[in-house]
């Protein structure tokens, strides 16, 4: 399948790979015949990438339906999509904030696949910064971000994914990262994206989905790494350059990169910062 251009991903998300494309691709294998993400995120590995036979996941659930979204009914995504510039163009904050309070009501069960999709790419353009996060009730509660132009309706992308997912054999989960590690074929090759191990003691940002990602969390990771090794399935995993994380994975292949990171709550913590690829 020919790679398309205008595949790229449509949501911004923090600890987004576009930054690290290179040097993730150095070390992919030139051939992949089953591809697997269990953190799959804003997917930009998985979209320069665009591998035929995929299996992809994330514990975030509105996530997975804006990509099945995308793949079933773009047509009245963009429509919806449209509304909200509309709506945003002449409300600005104050529809924000409504749109952002809808799944504080009993009304949210009742909107389709499609109107949550579109509003969870509303938001992600229009809040602050672009930092998806949620509350331990599981609601977004990113202030507004009060851009002059956001890129709300970006149709030319939404189609080019349409056209990706609907060529490719691409199996969509949500839910925990260890299942879908179950039960991959021979040839499988894994990208790892966790959260990341926070470096210092106020960096820590597990708010991407209810509950968190902790250390405990780390270690359940790297024990299903020593799963795949076993298994003879090869992966590469992202993460933080840490203690932690280097005595979790000695056992492992440890390279250091740097990261280009833009989105962060705190103007100080964006830049040029060290992370750590780790193989097996």
């Amino acid at each position: 399948m020919k790679k398309n251009k205008l595949v790229r991903p449509i949501l911004k998300w923090v600890g987004g790979k576009r930054q690290l494309l290179e040097e993730i691709e150095k070390r992919l294998p030139k051939r992949i015949s089953y591809y697997v993400e269990p953190f799959v995120g804003g997917g930009a590995v998985l979209f320069d990438r665009q591998p035929q036979y995929v299996r992809i996941n994330d514990y975030n659930k509105e996530l997975i339906n804006v990509y099945r979204v995308v793949r079933d009914n773009p047509d009245d995504l963009i429509e919806e999509l449209k509304n909200h510039e509309k709506k945003n163009d002449e409300s600005g904050s104050e529809w924000f904030y409504f749109v952002r309070g809808l799944d504080r009501t009993p009304e949210f069960e009742n909107m389709s696949d499609f109107q949550r999709a579109a509003r969870i790419i509303y938001l992600n353009k229009t809040c602050y910064n672009g930092l998806f996060r949620v509350n331990s009730a599981g609601q977004l509660n990113v202030p507004y971000g009060r851009y002059k132009h956001p890129n709300i309706v970006n149709e030319v992308g939404i189609r080019a994914l349409h056209g990706y997912f609907c060529n490719a054999n691409i199996e969509m989960r949500e839910g925990d990262f260890a299942d879908c590690l179950i039960g991959l074929p021979k040839g499988a090759f894994v990208y790892l994206d966790p959260p990341y191990m926070p470096i210092t003691a106020t960096s820590a940002f597990t708010g991407y989905t209810q509950g968190g990602f902790g250390y405990d969390e780390q270690v359940r990771l790297r024990d299903e790494c020593v799963k795949l090794r076993e298994q003879g399935i090869h992966f590469l995993q992202s993460n933080s350059d840490c203690e932690e994380i280097r005595e979790l994975y000695k056992s492992f292949k440890i390279e250091t990169v740097d990261a280009k990171r833009s989105i962060n709550s705190r103007g100080d913590r964006r830049g040029t910062v060290k992370e750590v690829l780790i193989s097996g």
